[in-house]
């Protein structure tokens, strides 16, 4: 048993340490204000027009969701823009449900843009495809998916994103030390992510550097970051359970069900059941389950982590960051009927899932 741990633990681990470290970069770059100036920086750019404005927010998401995870969007973003909708006069809707659909459709560019996607370079590795070989099957479908999900949230919101906004939202006073460092290190890690540098590593650098930052300047903020140490372990448990379970060979029963080949019609069939299974369980033991099935092939990899990432969309438990989005709503004050939302989420799902396939390459 102790043998067949090692490996479990060696591919499971570093996501958890990667978890827990990128969620405190995140964490300490909101307490110190990063988020909030780039949002009201945006929203003074827009020339008041607010198509122009939700655009921006929407590419300040892309970019949170590629480099910090979508977990951090979901949380973090969500009641930024809530709160530049509030004070603007313009309707919330389309801001939050930019950061929930982003959250999930734009994790596919980086390994780190989602936990699945940190499980899937492994395979990768097997395969004999590094980092760069990820990056570049995967930047088509990610491309994708972003384009679909915003023409469709400007098709769906259209009224609301319509006319123009009077009020310039100010940005709240926060210590200038503490933002350009926050703020440099957070344009940093994404170009390391990027060229392959360990996540695990980066992220545990970016973490000491800003906790150290924010000892310097404000001690007194360090009891509000709040590692995920739950959402860690429970990863670590339900991952190494099922990576044990994929040794033992206990969930071969599953590779008809997802199909074989990486002809478009084969790609699209284990997309959509990656889609399905992410929806009943998870994304991440949807991803587990269906995986073994699909290492032959970086191909059918992307194609797994299309279905998984954009797919997730329908039921409120797809995806932690969907949950994490909810809560934030509801903190804000801002109610989404969950049958519309589902419904919503069942079209850009589709849509993108489809789409996102066909860009594979």
């Amino acid at each position: 048993m102790s043998e067949a741990l090692h490996p479990v633990l060696s591919q499971v681990l570093p996501v958890a340490v990667f978890l827990l470290a990128i969620t405190v970069t995140a964490e300490v770059a909101q307490l110190a204000g990063v988020f909030d100036v780039a949002a009201h920086a945006l929203a003074r750019r827009a020339r008041h027009r607010v198509v122009l404005l939700w655009l921006t927010f929407a590419a300040l998401a892309v970019l949170c969701t590629i480099v910090l995870s979508l977990d951090t969007t979901a949380v973090l973003l969500t009641p930024v823009g809530i709160a530049i909708a509030s004070q603007t006069g313009v309707s919330p809707l389309p801001f939050a449900l930019t950061t929930l659909w982003i959250a999930n459709t734009g994790s596919l560019l980086l390994p780190v843009s989602n936990l699945t996607n940190l499980l899937a370079v492994h395979r990768f590795e097997d395969l004999g495809a590094g980092h760069g070989e990820y990056v570049r099957t995967a930047a088509a479908p990610a491309v994708t998916a972003v384009v679909v999900t915003l023409v469709l949230i400007a098709v769906l919101q259209r009224r609301a994103l319509r006319g123009t906004y009077a009020v310039e939202p100010p940005a709240e006073p926060h210590d200038r030390v503490l933002l350009v460092v926050s703020s440099v290190v957070c344009l940093a890690v994404g170009p390391l992510f990027a060229v392959g540098v360990e996540p695990a590593v980066v992220a545990v650098g970016s973490a000491l550097v800003l906790l150290t930052a924010l000892l310097w300047r404000a001690p007194g903020m360090l009891r509000e970051v709040r590692p995920p140490w739950l959402m860690a372990g429970g990863f670590v448990v339900v991952a190494g359970a099922l990576r044990l379970a994929q040794g033992e060979g206990l969930l071969d029963w599953l590779a008809p069900a997802v199909g074989s080949g990486v002809r478009t019609l084969d790609l699209l069939h284990l997309s959509v059941a990656s889609a399905v299974g992410a929806n009943l369980v998870n994304n991440l033991p949807a991803y587990l389950i269906v995986e073994p099935a699909a290492a032959d092939d970086v191909r059918r990899l992307v194609a797994t982590l299309v279905g998984v990432n954009t797919g997730a969309l329908v039921t409120p438990w797809a995806s932690l960051a969907t949950l994490l989005w909810l809560q934030r709503c509801r903190s804000a004050g801002v109610q989404v009927p969950l049958l519309r939302l589902a419904g919503w989420g069942a079209v850009c799902a589709a849509a993108c899932v489809t789409a996102a396939t066909l860009a594979i390459r």
